[in-house]
């Protein structure tokens, strides 16, 4: 049987985190957009 190695997206070791480029452009996106509802929700007085 083989046995695939996959990356991990996180890693936290000896008091620093690392992540690969992938997880960095998500989290980003992921914030992008709850900046950009926010801001929707703030312009029509919601928030």
């Amino acid at each position: 049987m083989e046995k695939t190695r996959q990356k991990k997206t996180l890693l936290h070791d000896d008091g620093k985190t690392y992540y690969t480029k992938a997880t960095e452009r998500k989290v980003f996106f992921v914030m992008t957009l709850i900046m950009l509802v926010w801001g929707i929700l703030s312009k029509l007085g919601l928030l």
